[in-house]
């Protein structure tokens, strides 16, 4: 009989032919994992673009003088390089300084504005006119302010260059405008040119900003306000125009440091008392703790806006009349009750106490051998070791307490100074939103959401950390 002989599959397979085809394995799945985390990273771009595009767009927004124009588009002749260089010379030439500039005795601003019409048509002359306008909207429209008109002269308006390209005909035409007054500096000086309809505006010395009446009339808010008025308009009008009808103090400022205060106020008195208590639930023994901890995480399930009535009824008989002892009265509309009613959270206490249960026991028991006190262990010991959770709690406080609307508004009522800065946006509604100007109100929420921007871009490692440590099981 026949020897039968069995063939192996990879027999005739060289040793090299084996490292050819294990190297081309490992390259696919190399391939494929780089694919994988590609896909993850393009994910998670569309996400951030998602969540961060529309605060990008708002930002680009509020630097236009028409944040709602339609189509909407990203730029603005706000930032043009061009622009900044234009509004410096110009804040220069009117007597003030390149980023904040004037209108003052004796200054001579040159301008030059270029139009365009068909061959065949005759440019007129523009109409040159320096207008009694009124600083805004709102408040601001009644604000005691000299206009520039008053001293301002505009000289003759004459050809300087004039062009014939494709069958269109430019012109360029130039001006000065002459402080002719004694001793009144203005910080606005207004613009308006006007142009027969056929008459086509190409550019200027510096862009306009407003085109009105069917592009017959070219507007500018002020001509020698210099780069900081020009490309922050709508900033530099919330600071300048929000101010207080008794005092006189700017109320955007005090709003600003009001919020600043108060959070300051509740991260300090938080991180005390939540690291205190939650120290306590975590690692002293007393009766009832366990049934303290429970009122703590029941107290976290009820909204605010289901105590509200109560908190506010024991904050205007001042606690209960306790307040009357010490010579005070009602905590409503006052900081104190404010402060008082905040002071921290049933969270706060659960975030400090997940983090204790979390350290070894035996460094508690190495400090009672050496007699340490448990004052002494918390302070010295403990506290230290709660660095990271103290930060995160520090971190979410702040946000907490910036962006909070709701309590505030039921808590501060007046004056106007006393508000937080979400209370005093509250405000822009009766002072821009009737007039439908929207350029103020988108720059006063950006403010406001700049300071949580920036620390969650510096502290993000917290914001984890404090989401992270509420899971934390002793």
């Amino acid at each position: 009989m026949g020897e039968v002989r069995v063939m192996r599959l990879d027999e005739g397979i060289t040793e090299q032919d084996r490292r050819a085809g294990a190297e081309s394995r490992r390259k696919l799945a190399a391939r494929r994992r780089w694919a994988k985390a590609a896909a993850v990273y393009v994910l998670l771009l569309g996400f951030s673009l998602l969540f961060v595009g529309p605060m990008a767009f708002a930002m680009l927004s509020s630097l236009k003088d028409n944040p709602v124009e339609w189509p909407p588009r990203l730029g603005s002749p706000q930032l043009s390089p061009a622009n900044w260089v234009a509004a410096a010379r110009l804040g220069l030439a009117g007597g003030g300084t390149a980023f904040f500039g004037q209108f003052a005795p004796g200054a001579v601003v040159p301008f030059s504005i270029t139009y365009e019409v068909d061959e065949g048509g005759e440019p007129e002359t523009p109409i040159v006119r320096v207008p009694r306008r009124v600083p805004g909207a709102g408040p601001a429209a009644i604000i005691a302010e000299p206009f520039a008109a008053d001293d301002a002269v505009v000289s003759e308006v004459r050809e300087a260059r004039r062009t014939t390209t494709d069958g269109v005909v430019r012109v360029t035409y130039e001006f000065d405008i002459t402080h002719m007054g004694s001793d009144m500096v203005y910080g606005k000086l207004p613009l308006d040119i006007e142009v027969p309809m056929y008459q086509r505006f190409v550019r200027a010395t510096l862009e306009p900003n407003r085109i009105e009446r069917l592009g017959r009339v070219q507007s500018w808010n002020n001509v020698t306000g210099g780069v900081i008025p020009y490309v922050f308009y709508n900033y530099h009008r919330v600071f300048r125009e929000n101010y207080s009808r008794a005092t006189g103090k700017n109320l955007f400022l005090a709003w600003i440091r009001n919020s600043f205060m108060l959070a300051g106020i509740k991260v300090v008195t938080t991180l005390a008392v939540a690291s205190m208590a939650g120290y306590a639930l975590a690692r002293l023994r007393f009766a009832g703790r366990n049934a303290l901890f429970n009122l703590v995480l029941f107290s976290m399930m009820i909204p605010g806006q289901v105590t509200f009535v109560s908190n506010y009824l024991v904050l205007r008989d001042g606690i209960f009349g306790l307040t009357k002892l010490f010579g005070g009265g009602s905590l409503i509309n006052t900081w104190t009750g404010y402060v008082v009613s905040t002071m921290v959270g049933g969270s706060a206490v659960f975030i400090m106490k997940q983090f204790f249960e979390g350290l070894p026991p035996e460094l508690e028991e190495s400090a009672r051998i050496d007699g340490a006190s448990v004052l002494k262990t918390y302070s010295r010991i403990m506290l230290p070791l709660a660095g990271p959770a103290l930060g995160a709690l520090a971190i979410l406080t702040f946000q907490g307490t910036w962006n909070e609307f709701f309590w505030p508004l039921v808590i501060l009522t007046s004056p106007p100074d006393k508000y937080t800065l979400t209370l005093g946006l509250l405000s822009f509604r009766t002072t821009y939103a009737v007039a439908f100007d929207w350029g103020p109100m988108l720059a006063g929420t950006v403010m406001s959401a700049l300071p949580i921007v920036v620390m969650f871009i510096v502290f993000q490692r917290y914001f984890v950390e404090g989401i992270s440590f509420s899971g934390i099981k002793g």
